[in-house]
């Protein structure tokens, strides 16, 4: 932010004047000084999509190199992409029910019961999707993407499966409804004939536009 005239030099003693020598120093560093305050300012906050990737991709980085002997990142691949994902389960917050649990396929059990926590099954396949892309914007290339591995893609659809059966619930991933295309025919069919009809008669009634309109369908809801 540009200043009209720089204030006194805070480090000089009080009362005294600057000097014009000093004052041109001044003024010489406030063009710098603007810019670094304008790349500061251009620099846009992360999203929280974006904070939350980095997180994760700094905590993957973590575990690769708490792991005995340490793992790089060029050796990994889908195995170890599991068994990161296991190593989350020990921080979930699901409960999911065993095979000989009375509670299970029950989604709102009465009572508590000693069936494990778990990471679910939506937390990880966000996770994957946020680390899959954060490894090719690290410079990884797309066909040696190890989060993009076809192991993973059947753990995950494993843990979907295991998760719906014991917590009673159906996961079902938003679908982007699309119009059909006889009415998008349809409503170009009437805005071409009340285009027509306004230029051949004035003043004379058009088609009503809201025969052709039509509305699109919000995207299905997701059950967590």
């Amino acid at each position: 932010m540009d200043s009209t005239a720089p204030e006194a030099d805070p480090v000089s003693p009080e009362g005294d004047a600057p000097s014009p020598s000093s004052g041109a120093a001044a003024a010489a560093a406030v063009p710098g000084g603007t810019a670094d305050a304008r790349a500061q300012a251009s620099a846009a906050p992360l999203s929280r999509y974006e904070a939350q990737k980095r997180r994760d991709w700094n905590t993957f980085l973590q575990y690769l190199r708490n792991q005995r002997p340490p793992l790089a990142l060029a050796g990994c691949g889908g195995a170890q992409v599991i068994e990161f994902l296991r190593y989350l389960d020990q921080f979930g917050k699901t409960k999911v029910h065993a095979p000989g649990c009375a509670f299970f396929g029950r989604p709102t059990p009465p009572a508590p019961c000693p069936c494990p926590l778990r990471q679910a099954w939506g937390s990880l396949d966000a996770l994957i999707g946020r680390l899959r892309a954060a490894y090719e914007e690290s410079g990884g290339k797309p066909e040696a993407n190890p989060f993009a591995a076809r192991a993973v893609r059947f753990y995950l659809r494993e843990i979907r499966e295991s998760q719906a059966k014991a917590r009673g619930v159906r996961y079902e991933k938003k679908k982007r409804k699309r119009a059909p295309t006889s009415a998008v025919r349809d409503a170009g069919d009437t805005c071409s004939s009340a285009a027509t009809a306004a230029g051949a008669t004035s003043g004379g009634s058009g088609s009503d536009a809201g025969e052709g309109s039509f509305t699109a369908q919000p995207g299905g809801s997701s059950i967590s």
